[in-house]
């Protein structure tokens, strides 16, 4: 028998020291919905507990990294459901940052929204010469979130990084090199090969002094995962939410009222 049911899933392949992570959701450009962010959060938790993993890459399948969130599951009816969701997300975003195994992304075609988010939580960002970020959030009435709010200005200051949150324009990955917000840009379709040279890289370094920075490094994140969890599950009960999530499914342009 044959299932109607759209795929949904994290795709894991080791390569020697280095697991490789693909987000595999085609029909939505590998949207970070619920499902596959407890996917990916449940590997990454392997990857943890497993000595042979000294490093870890993340990319998309297909042309995209990441087109964001799965705006058409955003049905929150109450704040602790709101709440329980953005718990659920930050344990993902916890591993990504603080955990002790380095985490290289891969970025072909689109990384926006969560997608950039995902991004940013990871410790070396590689990106194709076409791909597209941005952030976007506030285009459904929403504030950036999954970690965003501290891991951007981190990566491009506070300056640059409120432009990208107030102004939701999509930038060129030479573009986001220029203020830090990428690492490296090769040509399309090379984008792995470049990871995974920065991820072998990683896997032959001491273990420990690796996880021990990126803690130190990732210090001050729990506070902002706790305001962005209360901010964001009050901004899912909001008419301006409701408004924006009915105009992108319905490809209109949205008509806040600052309800």
């Amino acid at each position: 028998m044959t299932s109607d049911a759209p795929i949904m899933r994290v795709l894991e392949e080791r390569r020697g020291a280095v697991l490789v992570l693909t987000l595999d959701q085609p029909a939505r450009r590998n949207a970070l919905s619920m499902p596959l962010r407890t996917a990916l959060t449940a590997a990454l938790e392997r990857a943890q507990g497993d000595r042979g993993v000294r490093a870890v890459v993340v990319t998309g399948a297909g042309d995209h990294f990441c087109s964001g969130g799965d705006i058409s599951g955003m049905d929150v009816k109450s704040p602790l459901e709101g709440r329980e969701r953005m718990r659920q997300s930050h344990q993902l975003i916890r591993l990504l940052v603080m955990g002790g195994v380095p985490v290289v992304a891969a970025i072909e075609g689109y990384c926006v929204g969560a997608g950039l988010s995902l991004a940013c939580a990871c410790d070396t960002i590689v990106a194709a010469e076409d791909a597209r970020l941005g952030a976007g959030f506030g285009r459904i009435g929403l504030m950036a979130d999954l970690g965003l709010p501290h891991t951007l200005p981190h990566r491009v200051g506070q300056g640059r990084a409120r432009q990208i949150f107030l102004y939701h324009e999509q930038m060129t990955a030479a573009a986001a090199e220029r203020i830090g917000l990428v690492d490296h840009v090769v040509p399309k379709g090379h984008t792995l090969d470049k990871a995974m040279e920065k991820a072998r890289f990683l896997a032959e370094q001491a273990p420990g002094p690796m996880a021990l920075t990126k803690q130190m490094l990732g210090e001050g994140l729990d506070r902002a995962l706790e305001q962005e969890r209360h901010f964001q599950s009050t901004l899912f009960l909001t008419e301006d939410f409701a408004e924006g999530r009915a105009a992108f499914l319905g490809k209109r342009q949205p008509e806040f009222k600052g309800g």
